[in-house]
């Protein structure tokens, strides 16, 4: 670190890089930034870290990824001493391993907490950007990464009367540090994603009463989480070489999971519905790789949610809630497939109601109710299980500035652009991990994670021991990108769903497919591809060749 001349002409600290965010993306950069002898600030809004994992905290907040492959692979001896205790760890569990790599790995040091990054101006005179804080400070970095999640934007519903609330009123994204306790409340749930769709029954049997205001159903795969014996993690960590290898190079979705060699329809009814029921009973997001062709073919994908219909119906005793909780406009895995534990069930218990808000929407929240078309629903507190402004969200709230005074706000105002989703252009030296434009969501998000943050190491020590001063994605490379995440997006049957992959969840949001959908693998190899070829598609300034800066010295 040293001290450089700020805007206002004050001292300011200066540091190689600059990350924003200390989730899994931000404690793995720094780690990697130190190896490479960079020096770096971590910028965490939070007052700790873990990211998603800090901020969702709500009840029965569970990882959808198994606990064994939801974890780092940086690290040889930290996947061997590690015990996962659930086939799925709760947040809690998840949290208390990313304090753990922080501590195991020194990396507090460079972390400053409660810290907002309100803005980052890049100075094409200097090359540098000046990176403005919440505690008053503006420090310069050659580098600044965000680390800031695709997941951590909570998003607020605009809901008539809300505020006039008088019970205690709570977001799945932002949920108190210390114990909630809904015993002998009425309870009010909106949403009937991820969140609702895990809170739901852990909250039904705490509260007097739930009600459940549901706009869209979703598809739900139990998940049968269970304990792991030490046997089960022993035998896991044995096959850690061929299990890493298989999500990074081989996997669509960074999951090591047999591989399907045929379509749902070559298989004969019976033998379809032996297969379906198999996944079903081992639980879990593999359901939907039971078949090659899901996601890309719509007779095919209707095997598999009819199936899916049908164990509702079987579930749920009542036909009339059965119907409502059964989707029929999507098809499935469209919408990223929720996993659960005992959430259909949840429906027959005596204290729980479940409302159609897409027939009757609500009109407002009074004191103490939802009020629907017909009805008034009294309840004591309120869970707003209402998801995130994806991808963007957390970009959008910081003020970035990069050529010539263009915000990124200005530029991703008709959707995201980015160069393999890693950097835009227009803003050089400004790297996005796991951003719009790469497998990101549709993801094991740390197989991804470690790919990005991986690439950019490499990347910005190529730079420095280059002698190359600034870097950005050029724009006929991003178009290009940018059409063919689209081309990929629109051979699947994705793009059919309101999904927060289009931004659908957030009124107003450009409709643009931002996940890249052509799967981990593939997508590994494209970014290899470009690195080899001396970074294809991106522009390199500002650097003396190295022949004449060695013999002038």
């Amino acid at each position: 670190m040293s001290a450089s001349p700020s805007v206002s002409g004050k001292a300011s600290e200066s540091y190689d890089v600059v990350v924003v965010g200390a989730g899994f993306a931000g404690m793995y950069m720094l780690l990697k930034l130190r190896e490479q002898g960079f020096s770096a600030r971590v910028y965490e809004q939070g007052d700790g870290v873990g990211g998603t994992w800090y901020w969702n905290r709500y009840p029965g907040a569970r990882c959808d990824v198994e606990s064994m492959q939801y974890s780092y692979s940086f690290s040889e001896e930290l996947q061997q001493e590690w015990d996962w205790s659930e086939r799925y760890a709760p947040q809690p569990e998840i949290l208390k391993y990313a304090n753990h790599v922080a501590d195991r790995f020194g990396l507090r040091p460079d972390i400053q907490f409660n810290t907002v990054v309100e803005r980052a101006e890049f100075d094409e005179r200097t090359n540098l950007w000046s990176v403005a804080l919440s505690d008053g400070k503006t420090v310069t970095a050659k580098f600044v990464v965000l680390a800031t999640g695709c997941l951590s934007n909570a998003r607020m519903p605009e809901i008539k009367g809300l505020d006039r609330f008088e019970g205690k009123v709570y977001h799945t994204g932002h949920w108190p540090h210390e114990s909630v306790d809904f015993t002998g409340q009425r309870v009010g749930v909106i949403g009937t994603g991820s969140s609702g769709i895990q809170s739901v029954p852990v909250i039904a049997e705490q509260a007097s009463h739930l009600t459940v205001f549901q706009r869209t159903a979703n598809f739900s795969i139990p998940a049968r989480n269970a304990m792991l014996t030490e046997e089960e993690r022993q035998a896991f960590r044995a096959k850690y070489p061929e299990v890493r290898q298989f999500a990074r190079t081989e996997s669509r979705n960074g999951i090591y999971t047999e591989m399907p060699d045929r379509g749902a329809l070559d298989d004969g009814d019976n033998e379809r519905r032996s297969k379906y029921e198999a996944r079903w009973t081992r639980g879990g997001l593999t359901f939907m790789s039971v078949y090659n062709n899901l996601a890309l073919d719509q007779a095919a994908n209707d095997t598999a949610a009819d199936f899916v219909r049908e164990k509702i119906a079987e579930i749920v005793k009542d036909p009339e809630k059965a119907k409502l909780l059964q989707p029929n406009n999507h098809p499935i895995g469209s919408k990223r497939i929720c996993i659960d534990t005992e959430y259909f069930s949840t429906f027959n218990r005596p204290n729980v109601t479940l409302v159609d808000i897409k027939s009757n929407p609500i009109e407002e929240i009074t004191a103490n109710a939802v009020r629907t078309g017909d009805k008034d629903y009294e309840v004591d507190a309120l869970v707003l299980a209402t998801g995130f402004d994806a991808m963007t969200g957390s970009v959008a709230k910081i003020d970035i500035r990069g050529r010539n005074g263009q915000t990124l706000n200005q530029k991703w105002a008709e959707g995201p652009r980015t160069y393999l989703g890693l950097m835009s252009a227009g803003f050089p030296n400004l790297f996005v991990i796991t951003g719009p434009g790469s497998p990101s969501v549709l993801s094991n998000m740390i197989v991804s994670i470690e790919q990005h943050v991986d690439w950019i190491t490499d990347c910005v020590t190529y730079m420095r021991d280059s002698g190359f001063e600034a870097m950005e994605a050029k724009k006929d490379a991003e178009d290009n990108w940018v059409a063919h995440v689209n081309e990929v997006a629109y051979t699947t049957l994705y793009p059919q769903a309101n999904s927060w992959y289009m931004g659908a969840n957030v009124p107003g949001k450009p409709r643009i497919f931002m996940p890249y959908i052509g799967g981990v693998g593939p997508y590994r190899q494209i970014c290899d591809d470009v690195a080899a070829k001396g970074y294809e598609g991106f522009a390199m300034t500002g650097a003396e060749p190295v022949q004449k800066r060695a013999a002038s010295s």
